[in-house]
Order: C-alpha cells, then structure tokens, then sequence
C-alpha cells in the first residue's frame, strides 16, 4: 500500500548517524554542516551508490549558521555528487529531520524523484551569539558613515548595555514558556510521577547500553575523529550512562520549577551535537539497482496543539491519523519509538493515545489504545542517546527500520513531539 493513491511505494534503503555527543564536548568543534557531510559521505561510502543517481537532497536543521542557512546545499557540494544536485534546508523544530524525510518522500511518490537523501543536523556547541539591537542598529549606521570622523561619532552612541550579547533560548516565543517547563506542567497537568519519570529515564539508558553491546546501535555510527589531533575516533554516543541507577536518578534536583517540579537533568533529553541520514529510493528503483529495501514508508501525519497549553502533547493527534491512513491499528504495530524528549512527554503521550478524551480532540471515537512497554523504544532514546534537534528524526526512521528487519516484524510506529505545539508520527512497513 502507497500513502500516494498509486503502486509507487517509498522504500529506504540505507541510514545512519554520526556519533551524538553531549554539546561542548567531544564534537564541538564540528559544524552542524560538518556534521552533516560526515553522515552522508558515510552513507554513500557504504552504500556503493553513484551520486550522479541522486535526485534530491534535503536537510532539516533548527538553529541555522547565519552565514550558510542552507545546510542541505552545503551538504550536497560534496565530491560524491555532482554540482547540480537540488538541495534545500526544511525546519519544523525537533521533527526537521521527519520533515526532511516526507519532503523527500513526496517527492518520489509523486514520481518526481526516484533517489533522495535526508536527514538533519545541529551542532548546539556553535549556537550563534547575536548583537542587541541597539548594536545592530549603531554598527549599520557605522557602516554608512561617509568619512572617519562620522563613523567614530555613530560608533560613540554605544552604551553599555549595547553590548550584551543574546544568546537564543530554547523556549516559546508565543509563551515565553520553556520545553522544561512545559514538560513540568504536562507532568502536574497528567499525573506523572517523579518517580515514573526516573524510571522511564533509567529504562532509556539500560536499553540503549544493550543496544551498544549487542552491535545493533554501532552498526549505524560512523567513526568521527575527535579534535583537537584527530588522532581518535568516537565510534558511540558519549551520553549513554551506563552505571545510573534508580538511585542516582531521584538525587537530582530539580531544574525548571526548583520548587513544585520533577523534571531533572537526569530525566530530560540533553543539549547534543550529531548528524544523521537516510537514503531512499522508489520501490522500482531500488530493485533496479539492486538494493534491498530494508523498510518501506507506509503512512505518515502531522499534526498541532495549542502551544499554551499542552505545548509536547500533539503527537498524540498526529498517531491515530498516521494509522488511520495506514489503514492499521495500534495494535497492529510490532514496534513503537516515540521521541523522549523528556520522560514527563513520554508518559504523558501515552496516557493521551489510550484516553478517550484526547481520541475525541483528534476527531476520533474511540483512543489509539495502549502501547505494550515492550514494543516500546527497546534500544533506548533520546533520553539516553542524545537530541540533536535536527538529526533525531533520521536516527528514529533507520534505528526502527532496521529492529524492524532484524525482528523479522512487519509495522512499526514512530512519533516525535516539537516545539510550537507540534507533532510527527509515521508507519513504516518492513521490506
């Protein structure tokens, strides 16, 4: 079945990722451009692709280089393709690299594409450092100064607080409201414990070890030198903490409401530098060239809330109407891997997909249902993994493909929660 009214079906065909690296350590020095350009090299490397067959590249990023914001064009001048490939940057906060992916994947079901590469990337070790506006306004003005004494004279109307520097924050500009404090209000708003959320953090990063040691999860890195000599390789997420337990977890504080609140540190994703990509291909195509499809991309939805209120809560819209045009059930999928952002959204996105109330909200009848916690991220997630904003979105796609195929399982459910009120989810289909 095509999500596209035709027999042209989507498949992907390869994925994988950088090393994710808590920002302002192991990879700060990379740009998410860098980063980007590893994960794709990378993914053509091993594929054994021509890149003079790819039709199309596109790039999610949420915090953009001022001085490149076209992080997909940057990425596509690598030598593997050719100088007139199109390429263009999609943002849609945490869910840019899905963005990316659909982009993409529209583009082949409508037969306009037959091969594309997406995926996103964020180095949050580089986030630009703006001027104030009173800075930007007297060094423009410098700037159209027609002689030394007029430009010394404009420069002169500086004061002091001209030169405090802005620094982006990760926070609503409709509210003013933080993730962190979103997820705390969404934790008092739907009954989910400090205790729940501990646990659930502590789940992410037991799985995510099992996913290291058993191979699954290093299959989909590619090795990244570490700078300054170069003279290492990170070859694994630097985040996983393998020797936490429940214990240390409950320790911590909390961050966001110090006083009423449960979101910690320990339960909520980190800051994280990395790159991931995919690499589709029609169905048609794909068998041409002789690849193995590993998945194919059976429907996908998105879907918004209103930020003021339940601000990490809209893929619990975007769900049900992902499986509704996937024709399936909840309960049909063999596998689901939501986004953890924090595991206060988590728990809070399950509770919504099994409440009527919520079902009603999205205009249905009756709720999603329950998700079985053992078909839930068995390799961990971004709580334990890290979030790079832009690049999560391909890491969940080919870590869920490939269980898919290794589990020999037939439909699996991805979701992923973003700023502004937003949600993903998507149902891909084991080749």
């Amino acid at each position: 079945m095509s999500p596209y009214g035709s027999q042209r079906r989507v498949a992907i065909v390869a994925g994988l990722r950088t090393p994710f690296a808590r920002s302002g350590t192991a990879l700060q020095s990379y740009s998410a451009i860098e980063l980007g350009r590893l994960a794709v090299a990378e993914l053509m490397q091993r594929s054994g692709l021509d890149g003079k067959a790819v039709d199309l590249l596109v790039f999610g990023t949420v915090v953009h280089n001022v001085m490149a914001p076209n992080i997909a064009r940057e990425v596509a001048l690598l030598p593997h393709f050719p100088r007139d490939l199109q390429a263009y940057t999609v943002a849609r906060a945490c869910a840019s690299a899905n963005q990316a992916i659909t982009d993409a994947a529209d583009q082949i079901g409508l037969g306009h594409a037959d091969i594309a590469i997406a995926g996103g990337a964020e180095s949050l070790s580089q986030v630009p450092i703006l001027h104030s506006r009173g800075m930007s306004d007297v060094l423009i003005a410098a700037s159209k100064a027609r002689s030394l004494g007029e430009r010394v004279a404009t420069l002169a109307r500086l004061r002091p607080r001209d030169l405090v520097p802005i620094t982006p924050a990760i926070a609503e500009p409709s509210t003013g409201e933080t993730m962190g404090q979103s997820a705390d209000k969404m934790a008092k708003l739907n009954g989910i414990s400090r205790e729940a959320q501990d646990r659930f953090a502590l789940r992410s990063h037991q799985r995510a070890a099992a996913g290291f040691d058993d191979g699954r999860l290093a299959a989909e890195i590619v090795p990244v030198p570490e700078p300054p000599d170069y003279a290492t390789l990170l070859a694994s997420d630097n985040l996983v903490r393998r020797d936490t337990t429940y214990e240390k977890l409950a320790a911590l504080k909390p961050v966001f409401d110090r006083t009423y609140g449960s979101v910690t540190a320990g339960n909520a994703s980190p800051l994280t530098d990395g790159a991931a990509a995919v690499l589709l291909m029609s169905e048609e195509r794909a068998r041409a060239l002789g690849f193995a499809p590993i998945a194919y991309i059976r429907s996908y939805a998105y879907a918004a809330i209103d930020p003021a209120e339940q601000l990490l809560q809209a893929p619990v819209f975007a769900a049900p109407m992902a499986l509704k045009r996937a024709g399936l059930r909840l309960a049909d999928m063999d596998l689901v891997d939501m986004h953890e952002a924090f595991a206060a959204q988590v728990l809070s996105n399950l509770q919504g997909l099994a409440s009527k109330a919520w079902a009603e909200r999205a205009g249905f009848s009756a709720p999603a249902g329950e998700v079985d916690p053992e078909r839930l991220n068995v390799m961990g997630g971004s709580l334990s993994i890290g979030h790079p904003f832009g690049a999560t979105g391909a890491r969940i796609v080919t870590t869920l493909a490939n269980e898919l195929a290794r589990r020999n399982a037939q439909f699996g459910l991805l979701t992923v929660c973003a700023a502004g009120g937003m949600g993903h989810a998507m149902v891909l289909e084991r080749a």
